[in-house]
């Protein structure tokens, strides 16, 4: 029978063999965030339009092409498509930025843009990203791209390189526009519809059209280095100086610009060319201007955003390791109806030591409910029956070595599974040459 209903076209679905893919991911970005002092940060999933159209910018792609925005009543909402706008109107909005200084978020959520699905490109998408307000310090650039390149290494990823670029502030970015507008307006004829319109508003926004025509156009325009002011040169110059005291390696990209209008000084991507065209992993930078003008007091910040389907397009490429799938710990095998309540009795009491057990709920006969604790590799089984029930006691069998141990069937049976299992840990210790394995088994275990 054909599926009358599909998901939308840009959509993908994580089913449960793959989720701990998206585990793996959550979990390092976590733990690396908070060991940098970052707090989680949760924001609605969709937002006034206002909030983008002043924050991302409206000569922007994201503004001009790809936002989903609907009308409810009178008010017009979007989809957030990017993090930091609402992650900037939530700090306003709840006092962070009264408390003490820098303040420190991070996220894990889904955006939505409207594009052309690709591999790495998709209509939702998920992002890890985090943001620091109140330190204008080049050294608090330093800290988010180190924070960004300790989570990439933690991720096990290989072949990522790092470039910058400084965009300068509003006032030496004036004197680039008029640069830009210059070089363009002598090519106009040859520029597509978007990029003539941005000609005259933002001319900057030229240098990120994903027009063949007009990229190659912009590989000869003037370049923002030459036009920063003598404050803007300095951080960069601080900004490369302790990036290079931390021991990360990097290139200058003169040609980001980054995709949002509200960036100023420092921007840079993590990049590979692993995956194809979609290849920047990780892309942020400074924006000292966006919390006043979305209302707030003049407070600088920056920070990044990853593309989690990105990373593990990259991950599963290089053949990076993860965090094994939680798997069965115990499987009750049983024969009749007095053996299939005392299996629940035993489950409800394993899980309460927060054990993964299982027992057959099809009706199966003894043979199928070992292939079955096969195939979900049950990592112990128990065959319960009347004899068993009769005697008080079940043989606990490890699956991996088929080795057998009696366990009584009484008010202890839980505490006793336990230290056999931990038992199995310690065996694994002994067999294992690094803690990566042990971790990993951990990790799919309880």
């Amino acid at each position: 029978m054909a599926l009358n209903i599909k998901r939308p076209n840009g959509m993908e679905d994580v089913v449960p063999k793959n989720v701990h893919k998206w585990h793996t991911v959550e979990k390092i970005a976590r733990d690396t965030a908070e060991s940098f002092g970052f707090g989680e940060i949760r924001i609605p999933t969709f937002e006034s339009t206002d909030l983008f159209l002043r924050s991302v910018g409206e000569t922007t792609d994201v503004v001009q092409k790809e936002m989903y925005t609907v009308m409810a009543k009178e008010s017009k909402f979007t989809l957030r498509p990017e993090g930091t706008a609402g992650s900037i109107r939530a700090m306003l909005q709840n006092g962070l930025l009264n408390e003490a200084l820098p303040q420190r978020v991070y996220y894990i959520l889904s955006c939505f843009r409207h594009e052309r699905p690709q591999a790495g490109r998709l209509r939702e998408f998920h992002q890890f990203g985090l943001e620091m307000a109140g330190s204008s310090s080049p050294a608090a650039d330093a800290e988010v791209i180190s924070l960004a390149d300790t989570l990439l290494k933690r991720l096990g990823l290989k072949n990522i390189e790092l470039y910058i670029n400084s965009i300068g502030c509003p006032s030496c970015r004036a004197k680039y526009h008029e640069a830009l507008h210059s070089y363009f307006e002598n090519r106009k004829d040859e520029l597509c519809d978007t990029c003539l319109d941005r000609l005259e508003k933002n001319p900057m926004r030229i240098l990120d059209c994903k027009s063949p025509v007009c990229q190659e156009i912009g590989k000869d325009a003037p370049l923002i280095l030459d036009y920063l002011c003598e404050e803007c040169s300095n951080h960069f110059e601080s900004l490369k100086k302790y990036l290079t005291r931390l021991g990360i390696e990097y290139k200058v990209n003169p040609r980001i610009v980054r995709g949002l209008d509200y960036y100023t000084k420092t921007v840079f991507e993590f990049v590979t060319t692993e995956i194809g065209a979609q290849g920047t992993v990780c892309g942020g930078g400074r924006y000292d201007g966006l919390i006043e003008q979305l209302g707030g007091q003049s407070v600088p910040a920056l920070g990044f955003a990853m593309g989690i389907e990105r990373l593990l397009l990259v991950m599963d490429k290089q053949g990076c390791d993860y965090l094994a799938p939680k798997k069965c710990d115990i499987y009750f095998a049983t024969m009749g109806e007095n053996a299939l309540e005392k299996a629940m009795e035993l489950s409800k009491s394993l899980r309460g030591f927060g054990y993964f057990a299982e027992y057959d709920m099809m009706g199966r006969g003894l043979k199928a409910q070992m292939k079955y604790a096969n195939k979900i590799g049950a990592m112990f089984t128990v065959v319960l029956g009347d004899n068993e029930l009769s005697d008080g006691k079940v043989r606990l069998k490890e699956m991996e070595k088929g080795t057998e141990t009696v366990i009584a069937l009484d008010d202890k049976f839980a505490s006793s599974f336990e230290e056999i299992y931990f038992n199995k840990i310690m065996d694994v210790m002994e067999e294992e040459t690094g803690n990566d394995n042990l971790l990993s088994f951990m990790g799919g275990n309880k």
